[in-house]
């Protein structure tokens, strides 16, 4: 199996860049980002945007964010929980869980490598 096999950069496009971008170490996977912030509880879209920037500095906009959330959801990698007013919360599925881990897995066999390749540099 090549190192990439699982992963697939999303484009980065859709994405709101912080004040000090230089857009250097950009990352951008919108489905994985609110998999990654959904692993340690249930959160609702905004508690979603706010740990998404904790967790690794990119801002998704609103669109972008319900976007991967109707997606994740269709696929049933997340869940809807009961509304609290306004706000609807989700929550990762045993799924989601399943799916989030093996994606992870390959970005960490991708960046030992590629960290590897730049060693001897």
């Amino acid at each position: 199996m090549r190192v990439c096999d699982n992963y697939v950069m999303r484009s980065t496009r859709n994405v709101v860049e912080t004040e000090n971008d230089s857009g250097l170490g950009h990352y951008s996977d919108p489905p994985l980002l609110v998999l990654a912030s959904l692993a340690n509880g249930p959160k609702h879209g905004h508690a979603m945007i706010e740990d998404i920037v904790r967790l690794c500095g990119t801002r998704l906009g609103p669109g972008t964010l319900y976007g991967a959330i109707a997606r994740l959801e269709h696929q049933g990698w997340i869940a809807p929980l009961p509304p609290e007013e306004r706000r609807r919360p989700y929550r990762i599925t045993a799924e989601g869980l399943r799916v989030l881990r093996a994606r992870l897995t390959t970005l960490h066999q991708f960046a030992k490598t590629g960290l590897g390749r730049l060693e001897p540099l």
